[in-house]
Parts: structure tokens; C-alpha cells; sequence
């Protein structure tokens, strides 16, 4: 029987291993590759097709759910699912809106990473317990209350977090290849949508959605 290809996306080389480990005791199981940021991952997936990814949300350069919502825009058919230490709600219907299959807290990743894979081999969804009780709480939530980022596009969340890690237009610039004209439109655009008006207000907000952090 074929195996249950998997790519691991984290930015933590000894978590990655570790879990490494716990999936190689499951014959039928394969890891097919690692990736360290967001943009990588989505370099490997030009060359090796797996049948799940499992992603941490917060990754340099480009973060979890934003590869997530490229992987499934592109590759619809493999699976994903987020491996995060985040509970909150805001995070949880990210992911969901997302497409995503599954959701496992770090904390749990011991106990509960080959259930959870096994039952996305088996079509079906895996959440934490932690947070499974939150997915009615988000489903009955009042229209509109979302308070993410739905209304910013892929590249613009990119652009926020490394303008929010202190780069400049310039740097932006040259390393997503675009050009620092376009880089300035992408942040009155950011601006604009968040209704935001300084560079310290742009740094609190993306601390507050995970998008980058203090450290």
C-alpha cells in the first residue's frame, strides 16, 4: 500500500525532529520533507506532493495560514494541518477559514499526533480538545465579528509583519523581487484597510495577531 506522505513546515529544527521521530514508528506513515518558513514550503511543493502538511502558524517570512490559504489555492487535494501553541479563537477561525483538516496544540502533539494524522488520512477533521469548543462559539458568532485580517491580501500580510520586524521599503523590496514603488502602495493599502495611521500602531497590531512578535 502506498504511504501517507507528509511534509513537516516548522521553524523549530528540534521540534520538527521530534516529531519526526513519533511519526516514523508508524510503518505507513512517510516524511517526504521539512520546511523552515512559509516561502519554502511552497518552493517543496513545486517538487514533492505529499498527501498532508503539517504547519505551524508562526513562521519567518511568510506565516502558517497565509501558505495555507496559497497550498489551497493551488494544490486543493493535499491536506493540512496547523500545529500551533495558539488557543484563541482568532487563530482557530483563521484556520478554518483557511480550509484546513486539522488542528493540534503543541501541547498536545505528544499525546495526540498520530490520531490526529491517522484520522486525516482517513478524510475525516482533527481538532484539539482545547479548542474544539470554541468551533460553535465561532460558527454562532455575530456576522462580522471576526476581528482578523480577511480584508488584507496574501502579500500585504507579508509586507505588514516585515515592515512590523523593522524593514524598510527598501529591504521589503528586494526581498519579495518587487519593486520599492510597489512596496509603498502595498503599505498606504495596509493603512488604509486597517485604518491605521502610524508605523507603532502597525507593529501593535501585527504583535496582536500573531503575525510577528516582541522577540
Amino acid at each position: 500500500m502506498r504511504p501517507f506522505r507528509i511534509i513537516l513546515a516548522d521553524d523549530h529544527a528540534l521540534f520538527r525532529n521530534l516529531m519526526k521521530n513519533s511519526i516514523a514508528t508508524i510503518p505507513d506513515f512517510q516524511i517526504v520533507g521539512e520546511a523552515s518558513d512559509g516561502f519554502e514550503l511552497l518552493e517543496l511543493l513545486k517538487k514533492s506532493k505529499p498527501d498532508l502538511v503539517i504547519l505551524d502558524i508562526t513562521m519567518p517570512n511568510l506565516q502558517g495560514i497565509e501558505a495555507a490559504k496559497e497550498i489551497k489555492k493551488t494544490y486543493p487535494e493535499i491536506k493540512i494541518m496547523i500545529l500551533t501553541m495558539h488557543k484563541s479563537k482568532d487563530h482557530l477561525r483563521s484556520a478554518l477559514a483557511a480550509g484546513v483538516e486539522g488542528y493540534l496544540l503543541k501541547e498536545d502533539v505528544f499525546e495526540d499526533l498520530i490520531t490526529a494524522i491517522r484520522s486525516i488520512q482517513q478524510g475525516k477533521n482533527y481538532l484539539s480538545s482545547l479548542v474544539s469548543a470554541r468551533v460553535r462559539e465561532i460558527l454562532v458568532a455575530p456576522k462580522g465579528e471576526t476581528g482578523l485580517t480577511e480584508a488584507l491580501t496574501t502579500r500585504e500580510i507579508v509586507i505588514l509583519k516585515l515592515l512590523a520586524e523593522g524593514k524598510s521599503s527598501q529591504e521589503i523590496a528586494g526581498l519579495l523581487f518587487i519593486s520599492v514603488d510597489t512596496v509603498n502602495r502595498h503599505r498606504f493599502n495596509i493603512r488604509e484597510k486597517l485604518n491605521i495611521k502610524s508605523t507603532a500602531e502597525l507593529i501593535k497590531y501585527a504583535i496582536q495577531k500573531g503575525y510577528t512578535s516582541l522577540d
